[in-house]
């Protein structure tokens, strides 16, 4: 039993830091309106995000060899017809994902 008390120590404590973490801000700055440059940010962020992450998973495509990048081509390609049609990102994210393991798979 007493070897239960620390990790339960510990994981309670993680759970409070990580809650005042997220509360003090609210609780300290809730009823003031967002200042210009964290409204900028938020605007701003998620797209330049969104490349990075882009750039980031497309970079070790190999286009001089078979199958000359067209798994990773034709997943973006899905994704974002997708997203334009659907507007829904969960249902972009499977099929893109799931159609690149098929063309990786059979190509």
């Amino acid at each position: 039993m007493n070897d239960m008390i620390y990790p339960v120590a510990a994981i309670g404590v993680i759970a409070v830091v990580t809650w005042a973490l997220r509360a003090v801000p609210f609780l300290l700055f809730g009823s003031r309106p967002l200042p210009k440059t964290v409204k900028y940010l938020g605007r701003v962020l998620p797209p330049a995000i969104m490349t990075v992450l882009v750039v980031y998973c497309l970079r070790n495509t190999a286009l001089r060899y078979s199958p000359y990048g067209l798994p990773e081509l034709a997943a973006c390609v899905l994704v974002v017809v997708l997203q334009i049609i659907r507007r829904n990102m969960y249902v972009s994210i499977i099929a893109g994902t799931a159609c690149y393991m098929i063309l990786l798979r059979v190509l």
